[in-house]
């Protein structure tokens, strides 16, 4: 059965997407790993880093995305016909082995989820609403994945920021997380939070089905240098003070222009510039984190 991986902090801007693309993209490359990307965003960084806006677009019109699986779980509907296999998309970015479940800009009604759970509270008296919102936030990406965890060696989901619904199912989902940060105080602050809430969800879950899920790492993604960089090793070494020493990847990622250059391009770094200084990086630390899934 494949890992599946949630990249996630509670602060956007942190590198997140940029480190899930590049990771699935070493491992299926320089791995022979069968990988998919799900992107869990609205704002689809991770599938506009992968196919071009004209590809999305068509893909978009065809309901190709995971608005359309994430549909049917909240409104069932027997005439639907396309399963997640259709949905895949095989060897994005022309790599055997990286795949991509596309995202989509607009990923579930928010009423229509209340009201179906309100439907569920009212049939089942008995049982507090809280607990119905619960089992279905434990199960939504869970139930979307279960038909292909097989397929795959690492199934490797981007986040959006903050804690909404699919951002908590995706976490309940997986059975590891990374957390990229910026060695700066806001995105500590993520970090902290971020524990926090999986903390109080794993207290919601602990009697009916308790979460199996464990940090990998935290993964610095660095910019500038001089001065500046020396108030990063300061706010590091805080990290470091908080955390034990296995939860921290030794390899951080240089954000030179070159990442931001990719995104252009609409393709990983370690693709459309694979000498760059932050494209090494990336292999590095897939090489770091096939260690660390291996112990």
């Amino acid at each position: 059965m494949g890992k599946v991986i949630s990249t996630v902090n509670m602060k956007g801007g942190v590198g997140k997407t940029t480190l899930t693309v590049n990771l699935a993209t070493c491992l299926a490359k320089y791995h022979g790993k069968r990988v998919l990307v799900l992107d869990l965003d609205a704002q689809i960084s991770a599938t506009l880093s992968l196919m071009s806006p004209h590809d999305f677009a068509k893909t978009r019109k065809k309901r190709q995305t995971i608005s359309y699986l994430i549909d049917n779980i909240i409104k069932p509907n027997s005439y639907k016909k396309l399963s997640i296999q259709d949905i895949i998309i095989p060897s994005v970015c022309q790599i055997n082995g990286l795949e991509l479940l596309p995202g989509d800009i607009e990923l579930y009604d928010e009423y229509l989820v209340s009201e179906m759970l309100h439907y569920r509270s009212l049939a089942n008296s008995n049982v507090k609403f809280e607990k119905i919102w619960n089992d279905f936030e434990r199960v939504l990406i869970q139930d979307i994945l279960d038909p292909i965890r097989d397929d795959y060696d690492f199934i490797i989901m981007d986040c959006a920021p903050g804690y909404n619904l699919l951002t908590r199912s995706g976490i309940a989902a997986s059975d590891f997380y990374l957390l990229p940060a910026r060695p700066e105080p806001l995105s500590v602050v993520g970090m902290q939070l971020l524990e926090r809430r999986i903390t109080k969800m794993r207290e919601n879950h602990l009697e009916s089905d308790p979460l199996d899920l464990r940090l990998l790492g935290i993964v610095f993604i660095l910019s500038g240098g001089g001065l500046l960089s020396r108030y990063y090793k300061q706010v590091m070494k805080r990290v470091r003070e908080d955390f034990e020493p296995h939860k921290l990847f030794e390899n951080s990622i240089p954000m030179d222009v070159n990442v931001a250059k990719a995104v252009d391009m609409f393709a990983p770094v370690v693709l459309s510039m694979p000498n760059s200084a932050g494209s090494r990086a990336f292999v590095k630390l897939t090489e770091e984190f096939l260690s660390k899934i291996a112990r």
